[in-house]
């Protein structure tokens, strides 16, 4: 019996070696609604305080004023809206982890609060 060639290796080899190079099919991401972020909300001192624990334990880390230049853009939270605060602190953006399996909604939802408060001081 023959040795098979190069060839039939090759194609032996691809055979085998696809389907571990294809790209993994991405599953839909499952994506929770967006919470209503009215004033009452956003100007409540328990929210905004709760929001400031979450960013000073985690957030400042990358946002904060010592990590400039470089690791993270600053935040102009005037032209930003609650619901795009909301998404990137929840799923992230770039490099930015999402905290969506870390901090809670109520969680997410007080770093807003914090966010667009008039207290925010990165």
């Amino acid at each position: 019996m023959r040795k098979p060639g190069p060839q039939l290796r090759l194609a032996a080899l691809l055979c085998v070696l696809a389907p571990l190079s294809a790209p993994a099919q991405e599953q839909k991401a499952v994506t929770e609604p967006v919470p209503v972020f009215d004033k009452s909300f956003l100007s409540s001192r328990k929210n905004t305080a709760a929001g400031k624990e979450v960013w000073d334990s985690q957030c400042r880390h990358c946002h904060g004023a010592a990590a400039y230049p470089g690791k993270a853009p600053k935040l102009n939270p005037g032209a930003l809206t609650p619901d795009f605060i909301y998404e990137r602190v929840t799923y992230g953006f770039g490099k930015m982890p999402g905290w969506k399996d870390v901090f809670s909604i109520d969680q997410r939802k007080s770093v807003v609060a914090y966010i667009k408060s008039n207290g925010f001081s990165p």
